[in-house]
């Protein structure tokens, strides 16, 4: 079973509540990139994000677009990211889901896109950009790949579209708790159980909640409600500190992999 399914089913059957880190690819180098990969327990991660760095993000606030540009202008390019993930994977041991924009995947070929990420060992793709009217092609070659396509429903979405939206993401729904960008936020939404409670009465499929989670005590009030907490921003900002100081890659690990620690630590006990 992909790796991705496999977690989730082992959540389900645990009832166990879950983090999914957000880094940017490629930042500062593939070699940080990797080393970042091995050092997060896949035991709270049911999988670790990988944005991939684009020069027009379209949902990504002014800190995740920081580490974008820089990472761009520092010569990031998709197939040495692949080829290293692919010569890692044995030694990586969370499953990964690729953020990816559908323009990159679009240039490429969707099936060949699909076939030359799965072969480097990612095990789902999120693409944040993909129109649901278009959405339906990539998710069937996902399916038939192994390499199943996440959705994104927002707040803002109605109840029709977010069935939809629902029927193709797989093996979760990626529920979006703010409308607008990513970035770090001091408070959630105040109707976000209210949101996911309906969702899950709708579709039965799990909830991973993202946008504005900070804290661990974010990630704890989240998952009292939903399957998982998605935190991005406030990873890639000590990301972004790292390398304005010129840290050593060891000591970039270290901050980056004890703060995901930190907020599964927050996570609830599995029942």
């Amino acid at each position: 079973m992909n790796r991705l399914r496999a977690a989730f089913e082992r959540l389900r059957a645990r009832r166990q509540r879950t983090l999914l880190p957000y880094i940017t690819a490629g930042y500062p180098d593939v070699e940080s990139t990797i080393a970042l990969l091995r050092a997060i327990d896949p035991e709270p991660c049911a999988a670790v994000e990988l944005g991939i760095p684009f020069s027009d993000p379209i949902a990504d606030g002014p800190v995740i677009q920081t580490s974008f540009s820089r990472a761009l202008a520092a010569g990031f390019r998709l197939d040495p990211l692949l080829d290293a993930l692919a010569a890692a994977r044995n030694e990586v041991r969370a499953p990964l889901l690729a953020m990816v924009s559908y323009s990159i995947v679009y240039r490429r070929d969707p099936g060949q896109f699909v076939e030359r990420a799965r072969a480097a060992g990612v095990d789902g793709l999120i693409v944040p950009d993909l129109a649901l009217e278009e959405a339906g092609e990539l998710a069937e070659i996902g399916r038939s790949a192994d390499c199943p396509l996440v959705m994104i429903i927002a707040p803002t979405s109605t109840s029709e579209r977010q069935a939809r939206i629902a029927a193709l993401s797989e093996p979760f729904i990626y529920y979006q708790s703010f409308a607008g960008v990513t970035g770090e936020r001091s408070a959630l939404p105040d109707d976000l159980a209210a949101h996911v409670q309906e969702l899950r009465a709708a579709t039965g499929k799990p909830i991973c909640v993202g946008f504005g989670i900070s804290t661990p005590a974010h990630v704890a009030a989240v998952c009292r409600v939903a399957d998982g907490a998605i935190v991005g921003s406030a990873i890639v900002r000590r990301m972004n500190a790292a390398v304005d100081c010129g840290a050593p890659r060891a000591e970039l690990v270290a901050d980056v992999s004890g703060f995901i620690h930190e907020l599964a630590a927050a996570l609830p006990a599995p029942g």
